[in-house]
């Protein structure tokens, strides 16, 4: 309740009000974070936020009740190919997660049509560096307590 209930309609509140009544507001969540991330220092506050909602919103989906285990056949065989087999997937990955300095995300992106563990600070994401995101955890410090 208090990470989605506080934090994430903050990042959404303060992204609308910052969009309100200009050419941002009509467009998607994706086209602002470009704009934005294109045009920074000048527009960091309404990337910041922008990038939050998306990285919490993805983060939520990424969730499963009853979740973890294998993925399918396709995208186990790419995390074989690309990464080393399943199990250095999950200790690159956790330890991607837990060596994050400070507030960010971990991430299992596409980049460049091959699978990759990233890690990015505060709320940079892999969209506005041309990565597709599959599957993040958030290690911000709120996301736990």
């Amino acid at each position: 309740e208090f990470h989605h209930g506080k934090h994430h309609a903050a990042y959404v509140t303060n992204l609308n009000n910052l969009t309100k009544d200009t050419d941002l507001a009509s467009k998607s969540l994706e086209e602002v974070i470009k704009v934005a991330a294109a045009d920074l220092p000048a527009k960091q506050g309404i990337f910041n936020n922008a990038a939050q909602v998306w990285n919490h919103t993805f983060f939520w989906n990424c969730l499963n009740k009853g979740g973890g285990g294998k993925p399918g056949p396709k995208l186990l065989a790419k995390i074989e190919s690309d990464l080393g087999g399943f199990d250095k997937f999950k200790e690159d990955f956790k330890a991607a997660a837990v060596g994050q300095f400070g507030s960010g995300w971990a991430w299992l992106v596409l980049d460049g049509g091959k699978l990759k563990i990233t890690k990015t600070a505060n709320a940079d994401l892999p969209l506005a560096h041309g990565q597709k995101a599959l599957l993040t955890v958030d290690v911000w410090e709120h996301a736990y307590y």
